[in-house]
């Protein structure tokens, strides 16, 4: 079965390969993928608050979630996480920060986490100043220096909303308020994240920089499959750097760490705000700074409820 979300493109497809596949498009296709019991673990890799709803499905049928959707728990986290336990549903996640810190904790106790750290690599602007992001192009924005990611993430990541997003996941994933949460800046991305623990040790895990290898981990959990295809020489390494984000500059993070704080729907108003931000910059509409503006203008115009 394959799925097209445009479906024009999804008609154009059924006259290629004829009755050889099933097709299925649009958001009803969408969710009956999910839906469908024939699998033995979800991938949800969508990107925007479309990951949801066929996530919820998944979930429902006491599916694996391998999740990459940061969206399905930055709108959703408690709802989301409630109906884990209530269908005894596992979630993993994909995401290298959030992976990272799932493979650190296997096998720790929980209520002896003092904090976890999630890595960024500072995006494509980490050594432009707060001036100078007044005149960035898309270009300069879609130019990750670790990553190859699709058009919205790269932008995230470029105003650094992709870690505020992170932040809010890791919250609910780990079940630790904000305050136990950090960032770190890391422009080598070698590191992907680390806990600290109640007696002062850190521990973290680290790897090239490969998407591969976190989707290798949620596909194999609790064991781990044999691949070579993705090595990391530590003698090639020169210097593993670490400093402190500048929340002056990417406002969208410390915006990210407050509603963690409001609760209620106000990551949800987040979330909408910076997914048109995103789709306004990359037209052309608005410029890159003005991203965390809308945001801004939408959680104040926007009253979030409490208990939705």
């Amino acid at each position: 079965t394959i799925f097209v979300g445009d479906k024009k493109k999804s008609d154009e497809l059924k006259k290629l390969i004829g009755d050889s596949c099933e097709v299925l498009s649009g958001d009803e296709g969408l969710l009956e993928i999910a839906r469908r019991d024939n699998y033995d673990i979800l991938v949800s890799a969508l990107v925007g608050f479309v990951g949801l709803a066929p996530t919820i499905e998944a979930i429902k049928l006491k599916k694996r979630i391998a999740l990459a959707n940061k969206e399905t728990l930055v709108t959703a986290g408690e709802l989301v996480i409630d109906l884990c336990k209530k269908y005894e549903a596992e979630l993993i996640p994909i995401d290298s920060e959030h992976s990272a810190i799932f493979q650190c904790l296997n096998g720790e106790n929980p209520s002896e986490i003092n904090k976890i750290i999630l890595t960024a690599s500072g995006g494509p602007f980490l050594n432009k100043s707060k001036d100078e992001l007044e005149h960035v192009s898309v270009e300069d924005a879609l130019n990750h220096p670790n990553w190859k990611m699709g058009s919205k993430i790269t932008i995230d990541s470029a105003s650094m909303m992709n870690k505020g997003l992170e932040v809010i996941e890791a919250h609910w994933l780990f079940n630790l308020p904000k305050e136990k949460i950090d960032v770190i800046i890391h422009p080598q991305s070698i590191i992907h994240s680390m806990v600290e623990f109640s007696d002062g040790s850190i521990k973290a895990q680290m790897s090239t920089p490969d998407m591969k290898l976190p989707i290798i981990y949620a596909l194999s959990f609790p064991e781990r499959f044999i691949y070579t295809a993705v090595t990391t020489d530590l003698k090639k390494i020169n210097q593993l750097t670490f400093f402190e984000p500048d929340f002056n500059k990417f406002t969208c993070l410390k915006m990210a760490y407050d509603v963690i704080g409001e609760g209620g729907t106000s990551a949800c108003i987040l979330n909408a705000a910076n997914e048109i931000a995103v789709e306004k910059f990359l037209s052309g509409k608005i410029k890159f700074s003005r991203i965390p503006d809308l945001i801004e203008d939408a959680l104040n115009a926007v009253s979030a409820t409490r208990n939705p």
